[in-house]
């Protein structure tokens, strides 16, 4: 690297920098992250402040072998055969419609809006035809990582949304098969040969290498996650192994034709997503590696995504975004075609049909990956020109997939936040009985978002709260009547806390009995009557032992303790129960929970059990978990 080359790096390290902090403000403005990291880019490019020249992004190549790499490991990640292996039938038949009206339909508006286009107006057919098999096959990918932000974002939870996120997840592992398919003929086509039976050899051979090559690389890698090496070091080596397969396939290409003279290509991204795929279903190293491909990725976006920026030619930008504009429509249409015609021979609902569209628009990640692989393929036929044109389609698809997407999980009445709102219905929370400790508990549990509602039988208990902040209110009665104006789903619960056990029972006995409510919490007097409450099925607290067995665990797991009490902010414990039925038989190990979520416990019809890796889920498990408030909600959201 000349010193040349070491400047122009350090002021894109700069540049990136300030693209990191512009990203954000465009994530408050609503808009996707990487539209600010294009943003600057395309700011400091030739066209506007000149801070880099148009031999900038050759310059800084490196950077788009590194990053293609983790973005086709990301995208290998997240094909999880164990999730997709229930629905597989629906999701091959959308993906397939999807692919085959898309494709057909894509490609011929390429082809004949590109006379439209300045860059390609004096081309031959056959290169037209070359930048309509590429364009429309880029064309093709879908957004994984903002599928799953957008679902998280609402938490949503149903078959739609799966469904959803199987077809976008299996789309892109397509996709990329039929780019090696799209390269092999666009050189082919755009060199002048003739296409054989020889061509097909080569081709299949081709692949067979990739898909070799991306197994014993996902091998190799899970070896190495599996070491006691450094994370730092581990981190780095994944990063090389994605520049190692880039910048190493020309080499490879070079010696191949020297030593027995055949002209192989490896395409690379297949190799590298083939290695996410092995790491994550057939090595036991799939967590440590999404979680250094979570550490990674921020980075590797903005500096992909900055250089991209750096590489748009502003005035095509403009002049090609009508055509943008229709490519967008033709490919929204496509889909809508595209899953009617898999949904129908799936047999999907009709609600299904009428939205799955809205939920596949979203574009990004691969589909930038492809656009700077085949610049970097043909650089001297399809360059900045064609990246250009496609960037502006996927931004678009980028801006308003999203919004789509939500307004169909919303319609699909699969999301549970409320338009407008940041969080799902809150909880409700009966507290009988008023007194300090009542009070305390009561202000605890509005702070974790739950709706609370603090009630004596005594009204001069009531009066004497102080705090207007606290929902407070005299109960003359307690029935089924009253208990259920408040009461009102099972996921709801009771503390009784009167000074009087008999009438603690009897409430007890009806929010289980007639109410359903199964978090019933009871703060006993008198400890003889510990079996009859426990015999209903509530929990019984008596404050003298409870208090005695607190000291004892702060002297023996202190740590334990401070989880227990909330002293902790960074980890909580909760308990959530299976209901999703999509993962009833399935192991713990095949989760996928966030690397900072441990599970401690299940409960099964009473009895406790140690969990382990393999340890099958069944309905109404009732695990005990730990972790940090954000991913606890996440897979609460995932379980329930």
């Amino acid at each position: 690297m000349t010193l040349e080359d070491l400047t122009t790096l350090a002021r894109f390290a700069l540049v990136a920098l300030g693209a990191w902090q512009v990203g954000k403000f465009f994530a408050r403005l609503g808009l996707p992250t990487i539209t600010g990291y294009l943003f600057i880019g395309t700011v400091a490019s030739p066209f506007v402040l000149g801070i880099f020249d148009a031999n900038t992004p050759q310059q800084l190549i490196f950077l788009d072998h590194v990053a293609l790499g983790i973005i086709a490991f990301i995208a290998g990640s997240e094909l999880h055969l164990q999730e997709i292996r229930k629905r597989l039938r629906s999701i091959l038949l959308n993906t397939l419609g999807i692919v085959m009206v898309a494709f057909a339909l894509l490609g011929i508006a390429l082809y004949l809006l590109q006379s439209q286009l300045a860059f390609s107006a004096g081309y031959s057919p056959a290169s037209r035809i070359a930048i309509s098999l590429l364009g429309s096959t880029i064309l093709l990918a879908l957004s994984p990582p903002s599928t799953i932000a957008v679902i998280q974002e609402v938490r949503a939870k149903g078959a739609f949304s799966k469904m959803v996120l199987s077809v976008t997840v299996v789309m892109d592992v397509a996709i990329v098969l039929l780019f090696a398919l799209a390269v092999a003929f666009a050189s082919t086509l755009l060199k002048g040969d003739s296409i054989t039976f020889g061509f097909f050899g080569m081709l299949l051979l081709d692949i067979a290498l990739a898909l070799v090559g991306g197994y014993g690389l996902g091998r190799g890698l899970g070896v190495v996650l599996g070491s006691p090496l450094p994370r730092l070091l581990k981190g780095l080596v994944i990063l090389l192994a994605g520049y190692l397969v880039f910048s190493g396939a020309g080499e490879i290409k070079r010696w191949v034709l020297e030593a027995v003279g055949l002209h192989i290509k490896i395409e690379s991204l297949l190799v590298c997503l083939v290695a996410g795929f092995t790491v994550t279903n057939f090595t036991r190293q799939h967590k440590p590696f999404e979680e250094l491909l979570q550490l990674l990725s921020p980075l590797v976006y903005v500096a992909f995504f900055t250089l991209t920026g750096v590489g748009l030619k502003l005035d095509v930008f403009v002049s090609t975004l009508g055509i943008a504009l229709v490519l967008f429509a033709v490919r929204a249409v496509s889909i809508l075609i595209g899953t009617s015609i898999g949904g129908t021979l799936a047999n999907e609902p009709t609600r299904f049909r009428q939205y799955a569209a809205l939920g596949l628009i979203t574009q990004a990640g691969i589909a930038f990956g492809l656009t700077r692989e085949t610049v970097n393929l043909f650089p001297d036929t399809l360059g900045g020109e064609f990246a250009t044109l496609i960037i502006s389609v996927i931004l678009l698809n980028e801006i308003f997939g999203p919004i789509f997407l939500r307004f169909a999980l919303f319609r699909m009445g699969e999301a549970f936040v409320p338009p407008g709102s940041q969080s799902a219905e809150p909880r409700r929370l009966l507290v009988l009985g008023v007194e300090p400790q009542s009070i305390s508990l009561a202000r605890q549990m509005v702070a974790r978002g739950w709706r609370v509602t603090l009630a004596d039988t005594d009204a001069e208990r009531v009066v004497s709260v102080t705090d207007k902040s606290l929902d407070t209110r005299h109960m003359a009665s307690l029935n089924e009547a009253t208990l259920a104006e408040i009461l009102q789903t099972p996921r709801d619960a009771l503390v009784a806390m009167l000074d009087n056990d008999a009438i603690n029972r009897q409430v007890c006995q009806v929010a289980i009995d007639a109410l359903g409510i199964q978090a019933v919490v009871v703060r006993l007097r008198d400890v003889r009557l510990r079996e009859a409450f426990t015999q209903l099925g509530a929990r019984v607290i008596d404050p003298s032992s409870a208090v005695v067995h607190l000291l004892q665990q702060s002297i023996e797991a202190p740590e334990a303790v401070d989880l227990l009490l909330q002293q902790n902010p960074d980890h909580e414990i909760t308990q959530i129960t299976i209901t999703e039925s999509s993962l009833f038989g399935l192991s713990l190990r095949d989760l996928r929970l966030p690397s900072d979520v441990l599970i401690l416990e299940i409960i099964r019809d009473g009895s406790s059990i140690v969990p382990h890796g393999f340890s099958v889920l069944r309905a109404d498990d009732k695990l005990t978990v730990i972790g940090s408030p954000t991913s606890l909600a996440d897979v609460s959201t995932r379980l329930t």
